[in-house]
């Protein structure tokens, strides 16, 4: 009986060496160039956000970065503050 390793071994060459049975990839235009199909088809597929979601997901980012910026901000000027105590 084979091990795990060994299975997962075959399975890895097969993939290697052109396995013809997996999936074409999307991103390939190949020879009818269908990224831009491709691409048109995920973007319809896309959810997106309602005019309230969006702007208080935004406003909720600004917030974080601005809190995120003052801690920053205030770990900085402690560390600056320390250090001119003890390099007098």
């Amino acid at each position: 009986m084979p091990d795990a390793a060994a299975e997962a071994a075959t399975a890895s060459a097969a993939r290697s060496e052109g396995d013809q049975g997996a999936a074409a990839d999307p991103l390939d235009p190949g020879p009818g160039g269908g990224f831009v199909a491709a691409t048109l088809d995920e973007l319809s597929r896309v959810v997106w956000p309602s005019r309230q979601q969006l702007f208080s997901e935004s406003v909720g980012v600004i917030l974080m970065v601005a809190l995120s910026a003052a801690a920053i901000a205030a770990i900085d000027r402690f560390y600056s503050w320390a250090s001119s105590q003890v390099f007098r």
